[in-house]
């Protein structure tokens, strides 16, 4: 990846607190149009990191490249090129949702058009003469998106935008990531949903005590660990004894509600249950990027 391409360049960064190292030699470079997640539990250091960036706070030593240009001191160039919504999202007071769009839009010089646009884009068009305070959680985050992107910025930071929301919130903000992206936006974001993750994000880092563990696409992660397949089936389908018999089954464990067989040949044993008709209730779990995060840190992901 050339420097041409790079939308953000971050080069070994440290940031300590006293003896707490937040972040700890930290590098990575996003290209302009990726979508690229910072992955960890909750003081992995991707706030940090992420505020680092933008300008927010100095690093103690390392360099951050935004667009090519130095983001600290604060640089004004940098300000109409990028957007950002933080963790927590401050609204000024007794405005609708669309008198929120206009304020920011008007802070930038954007004509009322385009917060009309934004207003769309996340779907609350229906909502544009609601007070932020009447909105749902799910409804507040993604005006605070449509706040960051109000000025058609070139690059989006979006720290945890997701989180708290209910399921149906959070996949109805996917569809809103995928367009912004869709739009040629690079987007930066944090969060410790790895699911979601793995579904967004061109490449992702998992970070934890401020250190990069892995770096690259989700399924190039999953595809290196070489974890095994578990395909469970209801109990009484066979026995564990037979169920180890079975072509490609490297084991079988039996508990009081399901069988479940482990195999690195998914195809031939899957065959073998058909040929006995025992796909009743068959569940399949390939490795994710959760099972990436346990073998690099051997302890439980930390939401």
């Amino acid at each position: 990846m050339t420097d041409t391409t790079a939308a953000i360049e971050v080069r070994d960064i440290r940031k300590a607190y006293g003896e707490l190292k937040a972040v700890d030699g930290v590098s990575f470079t996003v290209a302009e149009g990726e979508f690229f997640g910072i992955l960890g539990p909750n003081g992995a250091g991707k706030t940090t990191t992420l505020e680092i960036i933008e300008g927010l706070r100095e690093p103690d030593s390392g360099e951050v490249r935004l667009l090519g240009e130095s983001p600290f001191p604060r640089n004004p160039a940098l300000l109409p090129r990028i957007g950002v919504q933080l963790q927590a999202s401050a609204f000024f007071e007794k405005l609708t949702a669309r008198e929120q769009l206009l304020t920011f839009a008007s802070l930038y010089g954007v004509d009322s058009a385009r917060a009309d646009e934004m207003l769309e884009l996340v779907g609350l068009t229906e909502k544009a003469a609601t007070r932020e305070e009447k909105l749902s959680g799910g409804q507040r985050q993604r005006l605070s998106i449509a706040c960051a992107l109000v000025h058609d910025p070139d690059v989006v930071f979006l720290d945890e935008p997701t989180a708290a929301l209910d399921p149906q919130a959070r996949r109805n903000l996917w569809d809103v990531l995928r367009a912004i992206q869709a739009r040629g936006k690079t987007i930066c974001y944090t969060t410790h949903y790895l699911d979601e993750a793995e579904i967004l994000c061109d490449r992702v880092a998992i970070m934890d005590r401020g250190r990069v563990l892995a770096l690259d696409a989700p399924a190039t992660l999953v595809r290196g660990l070489d974890a095994p397949t578990r395909v469970s089936l209801e109990r009484g389908a066979l026995t564990a004894e037979d169920a180890r018999a079975l072509a490609g089954a490297e084991h079988a464990h039996e508990d009081e509600l399901s069988l479940t067989i482990t195999t690195r040949t998914p195809a031939p044993l899957l065959s073998a249950l058909a040929e006995r008709g025992a796909l009743d209730g068959l569940q399949v779990r390939t490795a994710t990027l959760e099972d990436v995060f346990l073998d690099l840190t051997g302890r439980e992901y930390r939401a």
